[in-house]
This record gives C-alpha cells, structure tokens and sequence, in this order.
C-alpha cells in the first residue's frame, strides 16, 4: 500500500480532488508515527494509510479520507487536536476526536474503558456519521492484520467486532464491510468450524458453478428475448451467514438455501418486477420466501427484490434483483448517499432514515452508565428487526421480540400511557403477544386508563421501559410522599426522636442538604426508595435535636477512683479508673479504633473521646489538665463507629448513586450523603458511614477508589483542612 495508490483510487471517483489535503495530512502522519512498528514489524505509517484506501474504496470524501490519515496521531504521538485544527481546519479535527479513545482517565478495569470508549464513539456519530464510517475502516484494517496479536487479544477484539462493529456496518446498510467483518471475527472465534465450512463449500464447489451457470444461461436467454438488459452472476457466499443460519435454524448446510443464489442487476425499477414475473414463470416460487424491499425499503436504505424458487435441477435457487443504483447503495449503505460527497445538507428523507442515531443522543441524557448504554444499544439497535405497519400504513420498525406495547409507546408516550388492548392484522391479540414483520397494529386506548407495573417486565424496548418508569414517578407521587413520611414517622419512633423535629421546616433543611427543593421532595424519594434511607433522614434530624453550642452544667459528676487499671468498656473504650460511666466519641474529630486517643471528663455529660491530635482536645490540654484522663480501645468490643469521609472525583451524572450502590454491596450504612460539583469540572461527594474499625474504613476506601471517575478518597478531620 503507497499514497500513489491511495491517490489513483481517490481519483478514480472524484477527478477534481483536493489532493494536496491528502498529501499534507499523509506527510504529517508520517512525521508524527515515524519510528513507530506494528506488531508485524512494518511501519505504523501503513496501517492510517491502509485505512484510507478502505474509505477511498467506499467513494468518501477527502476530508474523510484526511482524518483516516490523521486517525491515530492524537492517540499515538505528541500531537494534538488544536495543531490538527490549526492545519487542517475544526472539520478534520472534530472527526479524530470522535475516533480517539479515551486515554487519559483511569477506569476500574479494561472493559469498562472499552465501554466508556464506544460511548463517545456512538456519540460522536450521532452528530456526524463519517466519524463511525471512519473508525469500520479502521476496525477492518485491524481485523485484517490480528494474526499478529495474542490468541487472548485476537478473542477479545473478534468479540467486540462481532458484538458492535458489524452490526453498525448492517444498520448503516455497508454490507461490503459487514460480510467481511463477519467472515474475519469467525476465523479468530470458531477457526475449526470455519475451516470446516470452508472446506465443504469448495468441495462441491464445480458442481455449484456448473448449476449457476445453468441457471444463468436460461435467465439470459429468456430475458434478452423481453428486451430487459441484464448482468447476472452467481451472489457471494459468506461463511458467517452460512454459520449462523446453521446455528440458529440447527440446519445441515445441505438446507442452507443461499448456497445457491443468483444476484440480477437491471437498469429499471419497472425491469425488477419484469424479471421476477419471468423467474416465476420459468420456476415454482417457495411459499413465504418472496421478500418486496423495494415497495417497503429497510431503514438502513436497502432496495431488492428477494425470491426462492425450486430450480431446474429441483434444488431451492435463490435470486436477488435490484438496479444499479440500489445494487451501489447495497455495497456502500450510507457512504453512497450524496449528502457526504458534496457536504450538502437537508435531505429530509436521508435524514428520517438515520433518526435511530438522535436516539443515541437521548438514550445518553438518561442512562448514566456507560454500560447501560451499550447494553440499550445491542438490543434496541442491533438486534434482529420487526417492520410492522400502522393502520394507515406507515412502517414501525422494533427490535425483535417487541410487543404492542413497545409499538404504542414507538407511536407516541400517550398512546403507551393510554394502552389498554391491541389488535394485529384485525384480531384482538394479548398485550405480550410478538410482533411479527407485515404485521397491522392498531392499539386501542382509554384516557382513564394508565400502565401497570407488569409491563416493565414484558417490554423490550428502553423506550417504553423508560417512559413507563418516569409516569409511576409523575403519576404515583402523592402516594409515594405519604409512603415516605409514615416510613419517617416509623423510623423517628423506633430512634425516640421527638415528633417536633418531624416538622416542615426541619425536613425541608434536610432537604436542601440533597439538593431538593421541598420536604415533599425528600418524601417522595423516601417513598419510591429513593438513594437515602429513612435512618440516615433520622440522624440528620437527631442533630438539629441536640444543638451544638448547649449549654453544660456546672458540676462535674464523675469521681475518679484511685485505681490504675482500666474499668469495664463502653462504646468500645474503657477509661483509667473508672467503671460504668457514660462514654461520648467526640463528633468534632470522630474517633475510630486505631486512632490514638484521650478523655476528657465534660459537665454532666461523662467522658468525650477525642483523638490525641483534635485542635479541641489539644486547646483543653493546657487550659483544664486536670479534666484529661487516659483511655484505651476494648480489643473485644465489636462496636459501629461513625466517620466522615470525602470523595473527589471527576464531575458526571449517577456519580453519587454509584458510590452509594458500592457502599450498598458492602453492607455499610450511610447516615448522610452530601455532594456538590466544583469549578474545574470536579465534584465532592461527602459521606456520613458507620463502621467497626480503620480497616473496615481502609477496606470502604479501596472499594470507593474504585468506582468510575473517582481521584481521591480520605477521611474528614479536623487536620484534613
């Protein structure tokens, strides 16, 4: 692979190029890669410029094909996106950007970056397609040369291929690419049954061509004849199709009907159906095998007439008829639209065929987690479709398995709302019937009438499943409020805080403490299980009950015996000298078993603990030595402490939910969450636990450092400021 070859292909398309684009964003790339090898030992430089030519193969423009040069440099050398944007404008820059991995975050483990990249990827084709165009050129490239890569490695990204990279390849209709990615991904993942099929494929592989070209012969004749100009060749064969098909169905591959398959190219819509009238004529159609994607297009702009009939041999021959321009739109897919040759715009019809991708856009405002969605994506993007139709006629298109309430809420949020029954194709069907593709759904609504609870266990789309989700939250809300408030009375009881402390204007303090507005607010996530419980809500009020500057009685009622040893414990501390007096852990520094630590005997209110290097204990010291006294941690006392910890991290949504969720898992109670965002794009979440030692601390520590975007974990003490 050279630029020259590059350059001619470019050419071949497009006279009028911008070549010196091309050939400064080359000399650039191989500037910044130079010295760097791929594992098969050749410059790094072949593997951009590889990339492309796959992009000059799919006919794409030059600015696309630039930043297929330019593809890596920001990942890989010193260079950086404001220099691309300097030298090859904000268009070139913005594509690496969004083919650019995230690299500078440290995440918890390599799937979960792989996540959050793909993320950004999907993101950033949603606001411009080349950007995905861009990164199957360079998966196909990668996937082309993983012979080099670890067996472990090679699994891993055949996978991901497989998972992801194909399966945009189908939606976005580049069947070219799609086939191949298949083809490659099975190689590296079942290499014994591909071999094998390899290997009976071409073992009756003359007889197959002899019985094409038959077949051909006869079609040629019979359609010259009828003044219908046609080419005519035998269609592909593509191992992973054939796999999956046997896979799937549980077929032998002697019942694989596209074993056998003609592919007929024609100038005219008008000559497509007057080719299929003759293939019926000469041979018997298979019932339910005759497929219109012309009349009824796939949303990824696939055009053809499929057809299976018996042949002349009395073996099922499929045939695929379509013209020119819908036989390029089937190679290319969304690269062959002119809207990215031209860099035109406003194509109302090309832009509804892509509507799915504005969905990505919106899924990403309500899924905060990177892993929620791509998970949405396999199933609401790449799964297998259903195309069913409205009673007036429009097509839906459904991931497979969908049911009619996943087509009332596709249609509009309160037809779902207002679901009640369904008919398909004139019948009344279940609510959890399948939908299948040709079916005619009309859903039939009542305005009294609202979703059940069951549903979000019968749909499949996200859509409906979220739309469903925020109506309980709207519709439920009074409910929820006094749900949340008998669960606060409750708890207050069972605490013996007074009710007085159950009024508005304390909740509606504590409120604010989580950023809600009202005491309703607080209540209402109380009641639908919100991320705080009604125990930490309690302890926050028990503050307000004792306020910190009360005053102390005068006298001090402890008397210290004469005695050297240490008395009997209480909350886990035993004081020098005495037995069965009150022990307070001191709030201003939250003493825990480990901290070195000392008493200090208060008015009225027994011993407060402090540890030994609290500003307030350190201030008594000179003032009141007579009132410090020695204590010790009981070893045996398995006691709850309560510590504040502060956790800084990379600002985003769900951030406070996930931390709360780890805590969760390790069965650690939080007594109050507090979390506000920052001006350099940080945010600190502030946490309230109890635990049982420094240990069990340092042990919640690591598990929080290890939640997504986390920078820093410590405990909060008075010489932590």
């Amino acid at each position: 692979m050279t630029l020259e070859d590059l350059i001619k292909q470019v050419t071949s398309y497009h006279p009028n190029a911008d070549l010196d684009l091309i050939n400064r964003a080359f000399a650039f790339a191989s500037r910044a890669h130079e010295g760097q090898k791929r594992k098969s030992g050749e410059d790094y430089i072949i593997h951009p410029l590889s990339v492309a030519f796959i992009l000059a193969q799919l006919q794409l423009d030059v600015h696309t094909i630039a930043a297929g040069l330019l593809h890596d440099v920001v990942e890989d050398t010193a260079a950086t996106l404001e220099e691309l944007e300097n030298l090859f404008g904000e268009q070139i820059a913005k594509l690496v950007d969004g083919v650019t991995k995230i690299s500078r975050i440290e995440y918890k483990s390599q799937e979960e970056q792989q996540v959050e990249n793909l993320r950004k990827m999907l993101l950033a084709m949603a606001k411009d397609i080349r950007v995905i165009l861009i990164k199957l050129a360079d998966r196909l490239h990668n996937m082309r040369t993983l012979k080099h890569q670890a067996e472990e490695k090679q699994k891993e990204i055949a996978t991901e291929t497989l998972e992801i990279f194909a399966p945009l390849a189908h939606r976005l209709g580049i069947f070219r690419l799609k086939w191949e990615l298949e083809d490659l991904a099975l190689l590296y993942l079942a290499p014994d049954k591909y071999y094998e099929l390899v290997e009976n494929i071409s073992m009756k592989r003359q007889e197959r061509e002899e019985y094409i070209n038959h077949v051909i012969e006869i079609l040629n004749q019979k359609l010259t004849e009828l003044g219908i100009q046609v080419n005519i060749e035998g269609r592909p064969k593509h191992f992973y199709s054939i796999y999956n098909k046997m896979t799937k169905q549980g077929k032998e591959l002697s019942e694989i009907y596209d074993l056998i398959a003609v592919r007929i190219i024609v100038d005219t819509v008008k000559d497509c159906y007057g080719t299929l009238g003759v293939i019926h004529t000469l041979w018997k159609p298979i019932p339910g095998r005759f497929k219109d994607y012309i009349a009824m297009p796939k949303p990824n702009m696939y055009q053809s007439l499929h057809t299976t009939v018996v042949g002349p041999s009395g073996e099922p021959l499929e045939v695929q008829i379509r013209t020119w321009e819908m036989h390029r739109i089937s190679e290319y897919g969304i690269a062959a639209h002119w809207k990215y040759k031209e860099g035109k715009a406003g194509d109302k019809e090309f832009d509804k065929k892509l509507s799915w991708m504005r969905q990505l856009l919106e899924w990403q405002r309500e899924l905060g987690d990177a892993r929620e969605f791509v998970n949405t994506l396999k199933t609401d993007i790449f799964s297998d479709r259903v195309y069913v139709f409205t009673p007036k006629g429009d097509v839906v298109e459904l991931p497979a398995g969908s049911i009619p309430i996943d087509f009332a809420y596709k249609v509009h949020t309160d037809v779902g709302h207002s679901c009640v029954g369904a008919k398909v194709n004139g019948k009344i069907v279940p609510l959890d019937y399948s939908l299948n593709t040709g079916d005619i759904v009309e859903i039939l609504t009542s305005k009294t009438s609202g979703p059940s609870r069951d549903w979000l266990k019968m749909v499949t789309t996200s859509q409906a499943k979220n739309r469903i989700r925020q109506w309980f939250k709207k519709v439920h809300r009074e409910e929820n409020i006094q749900k949340g408030k008998d669960l606060l009375e409750k708890e207050a009881k069972k605490q013996n805080l007074d009710v007085e402390y159950l009024k508005n204007q304390y909740v509606t303090e504590i409120a604010k403490k989580y950023n809600l507005t009202t005491a309703d607010d607080l209540y209402a996530l109380l009641g639908e299980g919100g991320f705080f419980t009604p125990l930490q809500i309690v302890a926050k009020l028990k503050e307000k009950a004792i306020p910190k500057d009360a005053k102390e009685p005068d006298s001090i009622a402890i008397n210290v015996r004469p005695w050297v040893g240490f008395g009997k414990p209480s909350q886990g501390v035993r004081v020098k000298g005495l037995d069965n007096v009150m022990i307070r852990l001191s709030r201003c520094c939250n003493p825990l078993p480990g901290d070195e630590i000392i008493g200090y005997i208060t008015r009225g209110r027994g011993v407060s603990v402090h540890r030994k290097d609290c500003p307030n204990i350190v201030h008594h010291l000179n003032d009141e030595f007579e009132r410090i006294i020695e204590v010790a941690w009981d070893e045996e006392e398995q006691a709850v402490y309560q510590v504040q910890i502060e956790i800084i991290a990379m600002d985003r949504s769900q951030l406070a939910m996930d931390i709360i969720r780890t805590l969760t898992d390790t069965k650690t109670i939080i007594n109050a969450v507090n979390a506000r965002a920052t001006k350099n794009g940080q945010a600190v979440v502030d946490l309230k636990i109890e635990i049982k030692s420094i240990e069990h601390l340092q042990y919640i520590n690591e598990k929080i450092k290890k939640v997504k975007d986390v920078l820093e974990v410590k405990r909060v003490t008075p010489t932590s400021h």
